[in-house]
């Protein structure tokens, strides 16, 4: 196990240096993530699921579709002579076009529906997260709330209650995603079960570039909580009708301004 950095960059807190190992780990949530999910709401997560796998379901047919298509094409184009048929037959052609013209537009407006009640969905997440977590700070006492380090960890828990849709839209798009590769996968393997192979190498250099640029974008939130809780202090100081009164005797606008220019 690698050894944890220590903070050595001033005010910015380093988080912990996880290995491929621990950052693994971190799956075990997702059970309890989507625990949280189904009790928000069960009739929009089903509905959502469902939404999910009928579109995943959809890449396999439309490429089953063009296939027809593609096949329709050389049917009409020449004859088993080799000669260019006249007059060809193309309400086949034209029944096929129309249905994988069908599925476009279908595919999208599931799209539209999943992006709908992933806003709702994520909506009440997020309420419920930040209810558990005004309810867990009212247990706490005044002390805790006066130790920068337990602050800074109920900053960004606060945070990221906000954040939450993003993340049960993306847990649920790689679930849709798993969805669409198996089906392919089923299909590879009908034609070549190597091609299986080549498919499961193919998406190693995307899981590895989403896992390490996921950690960097965690680590440049978390080493920026104070700077972030400092800019909020001084949005609010400078700019409410509670301080007005304060800022305009002692003349702190332009210290608030400059300093918030310098944190952000």
């Amino acid at each position: 196990m690698k050894q944890r950095r220590k903070n050595t960059s001033g005010t910015h807190r380093v988080p912990p240096d996880l290995d491929f190992r621990e950052r693994l780990g971190a799956l075990r949530n997702l059970p309890e993530f989507f625990r949280l999910i189904w009790s928000c709401n069960r009739l929009l997560a089903v509905f959502n699921i469902l939404l999910r796998v009928v579109r995943a379901s959809l890449p396999l047919t439309m490429l089953y579709v063009g296939k027809l298509i593609i096949d329709e094409i050389v049917l009409i184009s020449v004859t088993a002579g080799g000669s260019a048929v006249e007059n060809p037959d193309m309400s086949i052609l034209t029944t096929f076009v129309l249905i994988e013209l069908g599925l476009a537009v279908f595919s999208d407006l599931l799209g539209r529906g999943i992006a709908l009640v992933d806003s709702l969905l994520g909506d009440l997440v997020s309420h419920e997260i930040s209810l558990r977590l005004i309810h867990q700070s009212a247990r706490l006492d005044l002390e805790s709330f006066e130790d920068s380090e337990f602050y800074d960890k109920l900053e960004r828990a606060r945070r990221q209650a906000s954040s939450r849709i993003l993340l049960m839209s993306q847990a649920l798009t790689q679930l849709q995603d798993s969805i669409t590769v198996f089906f392919l996968a089923a299909a590879l393997i009908t034609f070549n079960p190597w091609l299986l192979l080549l498919l499961a190498i193919t998406l190693i250099p995307a899981f590895l570039g989403e896992t390490h640029f996921n950690s960097q974008s965690y680590s440049l939130m978390y080493g920026w909580t104070q700077e972030r809780r400092e800019l909020d202090y001084l949005r609010f100081a400078g700019a409410s009708d509670e301080t007005a009164k304060e800022v305009k005797i002692f003349g702190l606008s332009d210290f608030f301004g400059k300093r918030f220019q310098k944190l952000a």
